[in-house]
């Protein structure tokens, strides 16, 4: 297939991109940063520089690579749990999930792709006795509304496509996240894992909403587990 892979140059983005192009699918994969083009290209991609608020230049791109389907990776986390611009970090962030998330669907639908795989989290969900499955709420904290309400919108717009993919991770440890010597919270989910979980949703996923974490008390992955062939302890090899 071709895959228009959005956010090539992030955490999961660089992890995936070797792992579609080994699964032999064609990749177009974007970044913001003209910086980050040549690292892209290394890892198998064909390179755009592109700005997801830029709904032209967005649609354009799509329309350009022609995929099959389309993944969508994007995040906006400069800056690291604790510090003192994560606030910042986390408004940032929301801005990408609503309007970002919304000109790529609009450019999805625009070249006629149906199938979008989304990069969602695992971790708002409202309080519970056991292990959260896909269809329970999501959490109704003040605290975190503005992250809810973007988490929404990004989930909405995606499950509009006939074949949107939600991945809803838990938070991310590994090579290139803010945890990289191992998981600090659950639910909890290794970059590389994540990464494949995104491979198996592209081939064998369903329309709908999947768990992507490892086996604790807080989420269940049963669903990703039985229907995509999802293993929490996948991983690549070191040099990868």
């Amino acid at each position: 297939m071709r895959i228009f892979l959005a956010g090539a140059g992030g955490a999961i983005g660089r992890r995936l991109t070797p792992l579609l192009r080994a699964a032999g699918h064609d990749v177009t994969g974007t970044t913001r940063s003209a910086g980050k083009a040549d690292a892209i290209a290394k890892l198998g991609a064909e390179p755009v520089v592109v700005d997801v608020f830029d709904a032209a230049a967005l649609a354009y791109a799509v329309m350009a690579a022609r995929p099959d389907a389309i993944i969508h990776q994007l995040t906006d986390l400069a800056f690291a749990p604790g510090s003192p611009r994560y606030q910042e970090g986390l408004a940032r962030n929301a801005r990408l999930r609503i309007e970002g998330t919304r000109n790529l669907v609009a450019a999805a639908k625009a070249a006629k792709v149906t199938r979008m795989v989304a990069q969602s989290i695992g971790f708002i969900y409202a309080p519970k006795t056991g292990a959260h499955v896909e269809s329970d709420a999501l959490s109704g904290d003040p605290a975190m509304a503005r992250t809810v309400e973007a988490v929404k919108v990004l989930e909405d717009a995606v499950l509009s496509l006939a074949d949107g993919i939600v991945l809803r991770y838990g938070f991310f440890y590994g090579p290139g996240t803010w945890s990289p010597d191992g998981p600090r919270q659950p639910p909890s989910v290794h970059i590389d894992a994540a990464a494949q979980a995104a491979l198996l949703a592209l081939e064998r996923g369903r329309h709908g909403v999947y768990n992507i974490a490892e086996d604790d008390a807080a989420v269940s992955s049963d669903k990703a587990r039985r229907e995509l062939g999802f293993a929490a302890g996948f991983r690549l090899p070191p040099s990868s």
